[in-house]
């Protein structure tokens, strides 16, 4: 049963803001951010981390029909190389606000960190996924919306492993950079083959 909050501020309109992806060697990092109804409940929801890949599916359309607003925006390997991830995180972040069709009146963050986004203000919430129903339900919908983008990116790059391991950096993943090279998905400022596991992968 979901012990989530419903609301930090129960007299503002708050969206919740999360991202999938940081740690990946491949592909983009995806923000969503999501305004819940006030007396949103789903007992199913919960931070994306804990929930089986089926119940992700499952719950991503009841979040999109339910929320108030909803937004969702890739930062991609180039940018985050030009950047650096953490930024790219941010901007990927306030990319979603900017396209909510609702202005919220705060932001909660999941994370220790953030760039203020203008004239809006903010709350960091370490472990917020597994705190607040809004940004459970960001973290979702940015889970969800990445894996189908690495899905399809792996048919182009079968030898990857995309479609198990997301871009995440697995042996498996790592032994196939070895043996294939890098790719244009791959994100060439984050350590692809660390020299110490080198040996690992002959």
């Amino acid at each position: 049963m979901s012990k989530l909050l419903p609301y930090f501020d129960k007299n503002k309109i708050e969206a919740g803001c999360d991202e999938a992806g940081r740690g990946c060697l491949a592909g983009p990092v995806v923000a969503a951010a999501v305004i819940l109804p006030a007396n949103f409940k789903n007992e199913l929801l919960n931070d994306s981390k804990q929930l089986s890949e089926s119940k992700r599916i499952l719950l991503r359309p009841i979040i999109e029909k339910e929320a108030i607003a909803f937004a969702v925006s890739f930062v991609y390997e180039k940018e985050i190389d030009e950047i650096n991830i953490l930024n790219a995180s941010f901007t990927a972040m306030h990319r979603a606000v900017d396209q909510l069709t609702t202005r919220p009146e705060a932001l909660l963050i999941d994370g220790n960190r953030f760039n203020s986004y203008p004239s809006i203000p903010h709350n960091c919430i370490i472990k917020g996924d597994g705190k607040y129903l809004s940004i459970a339900a960001a973290s979702i919908l940015a889970k969800t919306y990445r894996d189908d983008y690495m899905e399809k990116i792996h048919e182009e790059f079968p030898m990857y492993g995309w479609k198990q391991n997301k871009g995440y950096p697995t042996k498996k993943h790592r032994q196939e950079i070895f043996h294939h090279g890098e790719c244009k998905h791959h994100r060439k400022s984050f350590t692809l083959l660390p020299a110490n596991q080198l040996s690992l992968f002959d």
